[in-house]
């Protein structure tokens, strides 16, 4: 590994407790670089030298976000080395992110969220009750999965509103549903045979794995096994798809955009504003409709 690549490693391990995900993106991002820039070491590259390899590899096909991304394990690389002592300055202060644009959310129409919630239905036992009300909640609320995932067994009592802690602990309201209470109370019979055999488990949604309670990878194969059923497409159905259907279909049906921005747990606005093509298409439609004009040649 190049230079003091090491000792970076092993700060992020040891002084940021960094998830092993991010330590081995780190890496591997650093390490490219290094080998795109010999035979020149990493650790005494210039503004110039690195301004031609971010250059260089989006010339060459890499994606405006991975491109990104290196820049981002190089700011980080070198911000440590002028920290150690390593460098006197920091060659990536004058390098401009890449702009990444910004890709319209996946969602389904309300005619394939009613295909799922009907498979979902139509399974038998314990299992398909669960399973009803994960879709239910989720189209219904616009959780995000760690937010379902982490459901207290305090909201199988629900009655017109879940209390949700978000991120950074932040906790909003959300509005249920007369679907998903119904749901609620279906499974809450259930939801103690899901758990350990001794003991009241904490979690709605309790599992006998390491976690207590179900993974989100685990409520993802969930949802590609009712794809299936559904006759959906795997690629299309996830939990994160079913939080974009939730915001599409209430600003398509006339929600304020700012209402939205609190159910999604969104801290600002403009990130919300990625829904706003909804109400683009509904405002065309609106004129194209009404307008008396609209007709005219």
């Amino acid at each position: 590994m190049p230079g003091h690549l090491e000792h970076f490693i092993e700060m992020l391990v040891a002084e940021r407790a960094s998830a092993k995900n991010t330590v081995e993106a780190y890496r591997r991002d650093l390490v490219a670089a290094a080998q795109s820039l010999h035979p020149q070491p990493l650790d005494t590259i210039n503004s110039d030298g690195l301004t031609d390899y971010i250059t260089t590899i989006a010339a060459d096909g890499l994606s405006p976000r991975t491109s990104a991304r290196r820049l981002s394990a190089l700011r980080q690389y070198f911000g440590f080395l002028v920290q150690e002592g390593v460098r006197a300055d920091d060659p990536t202060t004058t390098i401009d992110r890449p702009k990444l644009g910004r890709s319209l959310p996946k969602y389904l129409t309300e005619l394939e969220v009613e295909a799922l919630l009907t498979a979902a239905r139509r399974q038998k036992g314990k299992q398909g009750r669960r399973l009803t009300l994960i879709v239910e909640l989720l189209y219904a609320t616009g959780l995000r999965i760690s937010e379902l995932t982490s459901l207290p067994a305090t909201a199988s009592k629900a009655e017109g509103a879940l209390i949700v802690a978000g991120k950074g602990g932040k906790e909003r309201i959300v509005p249920l549903g007369g679907q998903a209470v119904a749901a609620m109370r279906a499974y809450e019979p259930d939801r103690k045979s899901f758990g350990l055999l001794k003991g009241e488990s904490p979690w709605l949604f309790p599992s006998r794995g390491k976690n207590g309670h179900l993974t989100r990878r685990r409520v993802g194969q969930m949802l590609d096994e009712l794809a299936v059923e559904a006759g959906l497409e795997i690629e299309k159905v996830s939990p994160h798809v079913l939080r974009h259907a939730f915001a599409t279909h209430l600003l398509h049906h006339g929600a304020d955009l700012r209402i939205v921005q609190e159910l999604l747990g969104h801290a600002d606005l403009s990130t919300t504003e990625i829904y706003t093509h909804i109400l683009d298409e509904r405002m065309k439609a609106l004129v194209l409709e009404k307008h008396p004009l609209a007709g005219a040649l």
